[in-house]
């Protein structure tokens, strides 16, 4: 799902803020995913653990500010619940705030063992101000793990009350698109996909499971 790139562009990778997206219901975990502790840590902490170094600054979108945020945070603008694009629309609008920002970076709470190089990957396929950048593994995509253009916000956001599927493919066929494929991360059990997400309690006994087999 790719389109050539006409206009002479160069990603700034200095300069790309990150968000993580931590707005989900959480029905089948039961509980504010954020909070929820892996080896006796938040899996908020593990993903801004993992972000931090790859972005120029990190904040979280979700609902209510974490108890003892110290990162910047940022509510949906959108109202009703709207979904994960909801997210990465206020991720746009925080991103288009900053200096020089032409794109900005989305990561899930729900998925502890993303690549540490998740951004470089992304940013190495942005040959255009408008491209978007989605992570894909054994052929799955995996949108919430994108690189997004700050300029897109006003068109995600018409699209959102507008669009009744709100299908996120349905936004990315609109769009300059390039997907990127993320290999498995060996460890010493098998082969791990490294957007494993954490939704249900079964889900966070096999992340303990994943956790020890990488010590």
């Amino acid at each position: 799902m790719s389109k050539t790139s006409t206009t002479e562009f160069t990603l700034d990778r200095s300069n790309i803020p990150g968000v993580i997206l931590a707005g989900g219901r959480s029905s089948r975990m039961g509980r504010d995913k954020a909070a929820v502790t892996l080896a006796g840590r938040t899996l908020l902490d593990r993903v801004v653990e993992q972000l931090t170094p790859q972005v120029a600054s990190v904040a979280i979108n979700a609902d209510t500010a974490p108890d003892h945020c110290s990162w910047t945070f940022i509510p949906d603008i959108i109202p009703g619940k709207a979904g994960p694009m909801a997210g990465i629309h206020a991720a746009m609008v925080h991103g288009a705030a900053l200096p020089s920002v032409t794109h900005v970076v989305t990561v899930s709470v729900d998925s502890p063992f993303f690549p540490y190089d998740l951004v470089d990957w992304l940013a190495g396929v942005i040959d255009g101000p408008r491209k978007i950048a989605i992570a894909t593994s054994e052929s799955r995509s995996h949108p919430v793990f994108g690189l997004w253009p700050v300029s897109l916000a006003d068109d995600l956001a018409t699209w959102i009350a507008t669009d009744e599927k709100r299908r996120v493919r349905d936004f990315l066929l609109r769009h300059d698109v390039t997907e990127v494929a993320f290999p498995l991360r060996p460890t010493r059990a098998s082969l791990l996909d490294p957007f494993f997400n954490v939704n249900t309690p079964d889900d966070l006994a096999e992340a303990e499971r994943w956790i020890k087999v990488m010590a």
